[in-house]
């Protein structure tokens, strides 16, 4: 079965009248047996496992924070039955002619989905679904882009910068655990990349990031920022952004992609007005 996608505007939608509003786009979703081609090592903290199998036909993804749901082993029930836990992860890269989609994993707390990925081998088998739906962003309707994330979000970066197109104007701070941490970023954007280093400071913490926003150069005119990191980092990030930065709430998009102490996070975050 092919998967159809459908534009859905949401009450309060703007986009048809403004150029520079997100528009939502809906997936038919369906449970998908893929197969491990390879994986590669592409830091001490990221890996990356490509998947294969002719159930990718019709697989959409249209925004580069669209995540889909690995279901990965977890042990087994008191009856001995293999069970599995779903994981939200970025689709890193689909390539229909190829057959295949990579998935990147961000290697900093001891899950089901990174221990899946520190024992993958070519040939295991991995469930998918989704994603069930986007929030596609315009490419070039603002005058620049801001891109702040942790390791988890920055297989997302990482398809974003490979997307824009040439010469637009992106700045990107990504915080990881050392310079070996960082990873090739290409992209034909004219793009400001800062990496913040942890250097044994926790994950999770935001004094890092609020220090980087405060410390680099900000282009002139209008931007979409987009935030992803742990919950309370991501909003503390967005509170920074609209009070300092002259963000703009609705081209302001801040999501957790991991809470500390708690499973499987994947969260818009909000103002409660809004």
């Amino acid at each position: 079965m092919n998967q159809t996608t459908t534009v859905q505007a949401s009450a309060g939608d703007d986009s048809a009248s403004d150029p520079r509003q997100p528009r939502r786009v809906r997936h038919e979703t369906k449970r998908r047996a893929l197969t491990v081609k390879s994986v590669t090592r592409l830091s001490p903290s990221m890996i990356r496992v490509v998947l294969q199998g002719d159930d990718l036909t019709g697989f959409n993804s249209a925004s580069f924070e669209d995540h889909i749901k690995l279901f990965v082993p977890d042990g087994t029930s008191e009856n001995g039955e293999p069970k599995t836990a779903g994981r939200n992860y970025t689709p890193r890269r689909y390539d229909a002619d190829a057959g295949e989609l990579i998935v990147d994993f961000a290697i900093h707390e001891a899950g089901p989905a990174t221990r899946w990925a520190e024992r993958a081998k070519p040939g295991q088998p991995l469930s998918i679904g989704g994603p069930r739906g986007s929030f596609v962003i315009p490419m070039t309707a603002h005058d620049w882009h801001l891109l702040v994330a942790d390791d988890t979000g920055l297989p997302a970066i990482a398809r974003r910068l490979e997307e824009l197109p040439a010469g637009t104007r992106i700045v990107v701070v990504a915080e990881v655990d050392s310079k070996a941490d960082e990873i090739p970023l290409p992209t034909e954007a004219d793009a400001s990349i800062h990496w913040i280093h942890r250097d044994g400071t926790p994950p999770g913490r935001p004094e890092l990031l609020v220090r980087a926003l405060r410390s680099i150069e900000w282009p002139a005119g209008d931007y979409f920022a987009w935030v992803a990191c742990e919950a309370g980092v991501a909003k503390t990030l967005r509170a920074q952004l609209l009070t300092e930065h002259d963000a703009k709430p609705k081209w302001t998009r801040a999501a957790a992609y991991w809470r500390e102490g708690v499973a499987d996070v994947h969260e818009n975050l909000k103002d409660e007005e809004e």
